[in-house]
C-alpha cells in the first residue's frame, strides 16, 4: 500500500485546484467509470467532511462524511479510490479512516451507507450490516446498511 496522509476538511477549506481534482476523480469514478449519469453536484457537499487519502500532492481516495438531517444517523458517501491505485488496499484504509473520523465527529452514534450490492461482503468486513432490500438507484443495485455505534 502507498504511504498516505489523512487530510479531513470542509468544502470551503480546499484551494479551487484540490476541490477540481477531488471532484474530477468522483466524475471519473462514478459518472465515467460506471457509467451512472446522476447529479454528482448534489448540493450536500456543503455539509460535509471531505476526507482524503493522499500522497503529497497525489489524492489517492476520498469519501465524505455528513449528517444529512438532524435526526439522522452520519452517513458515509461519495467512496472513491483512484483507478490508478486500486488492488493496493486503499479502499480498507479509507474505510477505516472514515469510521475513525466519523467517529470523532459523531461520537457513539450509529453509522449509515449505502453500499453498491456487490459491494456488500466488503463493507460487512467493517462491521456494516444489511438494513435495507436490494434497490436500484442511479441504474445500480444498492443495500443501505449500518454500523453500530461502539
Amino acid at each position: 500500500m502507498p504511504a498516505y496522509i489523512v487530510d479531513v476538511r470542509r468544502l470551503e477549506q480546499f484551494s479551487a485546484i484540490e476541490l477540481y481534482d477531488m471532484l474530477k476523480m468522483r466524475v471519473d469514478v462514478f459518472v465515467v467509470e460506471q457509467e451512472c449519469a446522476y447529479p454528482e453536484l448534489d448540493g450536500n457537499d456543503l455539509e460535509c467532511l471531505h476526507l482524503r487519502l493522499m500522497n503529497g500532492p497525489e489524492l489517492l481516495a476520498c469519501a465524505r462524511l455528513w449528517r444529512p438531517q438532524a435526526d439522522a444517523n452520519p452517513r458515509i458517501g461519495r467512496v472513491a479510490v483512484s483507478p490508478g491505485h486500486r488492488g493496493k488496499r486503499l479502499g480498507e484504509a479509507l474505510m477505516r479512516e472514515a469510521i475513525v473520523e466519523c467517529e470523532k465527529a459523531y461520537p457513539d452514534e450509529s453509522i449509515e451507507l449505502s453500499a453498491q450490492a456487490h459491494l456488500q461482503r466488503f463493507y460487512a468486513s467493517f462491521g456494516f450490516k444489511p438494513i435495507s432490500g436490494e434497490y436500484v438507484e442511479d441504474n445500480i443495485p444498492h443495500v443501505d446498511m449500518l454500523r453500530n455505534a461502539r
